[in-house]
């Protein structure tokens, strides 16, 4: 028996959504070899199914001055665990290991990134991840000093903060829905894909 994967409806066929929604879908399977559970929770609102891929692809598929895609994940692995979202930190925890080639560091992100085996442009870019997502988030003259000291750009900055920001409302959602992560993302990165 398998659990639902919505408190909401979800679609009973991809048939059943519109085509530009299910063509997204389908392109995510390719790549991935399974739908994410969070596409098919979305897909109740399609307007916001629209908007929300819309502003997660500007922020995590845009090329950034400095900040890499596995830093874009860690950030958001460490406000997501934060969030409690266990959505959030397995499915992108598989993108930490895959990203940064690592099957251990986005456990350790997610336990406590004061603890893992990070260098100071990710202890501060964490640090300040979670200022962003969890507390008042105001870029102080402060943070900004401290993280162009690692290396951030201004605008590696504000990627911090909106992906911080951004991951909140997807772990909000995810939790309204309870909405699980597929089972698939516990393993990826963690053993060598077949061939």
């Amino acid at each position: 028996m398998t659990s639902p994967i919505s408190r909401f409806p979800v679609p009973d066929s991809l048939e059943d959504l519109p085509a530009d929604i299910r063509d997204a879908i389908l392109a995510v399977q390719e790549k991935a070899g399974f739908v994410p559970n969070v596409f098919l929770m979305l897909a109740h609102r399609p307007a916001e199914f629209r908007a929300f891929f819309a502003y997660h692809d500007a922020l995590m598929e845009r090329e950034s001055d400095t900040l890499t895609k596995a830093e874009k994940e860690m950030i958001v692995v460490a406000t997501s665990a934060r969030n409690r979202c266990l959505y959030c930190v397995v499915a992108h925890g598989a993108l930490v290991r895959i990203y940064g080639k690592d099957p251990l560091l986005a456990d350790q992100v997610a336990v406590n990134h004061r603890t893992a085996p990070l260098g100071e442009r990710h202890r501060v870019m964490l640090d300040f991840a979670l200022h962003c997502g969890l507390e008042v988030g105001e870029l102080t003259d402060d943070w900004e000093q401290r993280l162009k000291a690692v290396g951030f750009t201004r605008e590696d900055i504000w990627d911090i903060g909106a992906i911080a920001a951004f991951f909140g409302l997807s772990n909000r959602l995810v939790t309204l829905t309870a909405t699980p992560p597929n089972e698939e993302f516990y393993l990826m990165g963690r053993v060598p894909r077949e061939g």
